[in-house]
């Protein structure tokens, strides 16, 4: 069987259903590339139900164990980070749970007052000032997604900055795409009330080498 080099995580023409194969067969060391490859969407959705940094982590980490030890049980031919995120709302709800702060995520939605979408500029080179400016609105736009309410936070940070697809975030939410797509036009309109220009939102919410590094490492010990 050809050796996987764990520093080639990155690199998709590695098949999924390949690796996870091979992890179920005893060569556990590469849910490692399973990790890395996710770490930042994860980081990111969680991020839409907690925002204490320490416990975002706390989170990923528990979901990166359930999922590695009921891996036996995911159906290869679904995305395996479906699956994840789905593992990784659960324990956030069961967190706000716990604190008295469990949100009713699928009421039903205000109505559609309009199709807006934002204007995210194009990627430049940038000299310096041009750069401050560009951080600064990265953190305006950050601050805007925090205010949003959950239930719109978490289906714009899927769609728009991870770039997930409407039928992914149904499965993942356990809601219909028809109500994905009027949450996803919902927190674009309320956003646009309160931006006028906003940085590249790819950008935002960044999970850093090291702290992938420290998760990864993390969750390795664990399992």
């Amino acid at each position: 069987m050809e050796a996987i080099n764990i520093n080639d995580f990155n690199n998709h023409k590695i098949k999924e259903t390949e690796i996870i194969k091979r992890i179920l067969s005893g060569e556990k060391e590469l849910y490692e590339i399973l990790v890395r490859r996710n770490n930042q969407k994860l980081y990111r959705i969680i991020r839409s139900y907690i925002k204490d940094d320490a416990e975002i982590e706390d989170i990923m980490q528990d979901s990166y164990v359930k999922a590695f030890t009921k891996l036996y049980q995911f159906k290869l031919e679904s995305s395996f980070s479906t699956w994840l995120i789905r593992i990784g709302i659960n324990e956030s709800l069961a967190r706000l749970k716990e604190k008295g702060k469990l949100y009713h995520l699928n009421e039903q939605s205000d109505n559609l007052r309009s199709n807006t979408i934002l204007e995210i500029p194009d990627n430049r080179q940038l000299n310096p000032q041009d750069k401050m400016v560009r951080n600064e609105t990265k953190q305006i736009l950050e601050n805007a997604i925090d205010s949003l309410d959950i239930k719109y936070k978490t289906v714009y940070v899927m769609k728009e900055v991870e770039e997930m697809n409407l039928k992914e975030i149904a499965i993942a939410l356990d809601i219909t795409v028809a109500n994905v797509k009027v949450r996803l036009h919902r927190s674009k309109e309320m956003l646009k009330e309160k931006l006028y220009e906003v940085a590249n939102g790819k950008n935002i919410f960044e999970f850093g080498f090291s702290r992938c590094d420290r998760i990864t490492e993390n969750v390795m010990k664990l399992i």
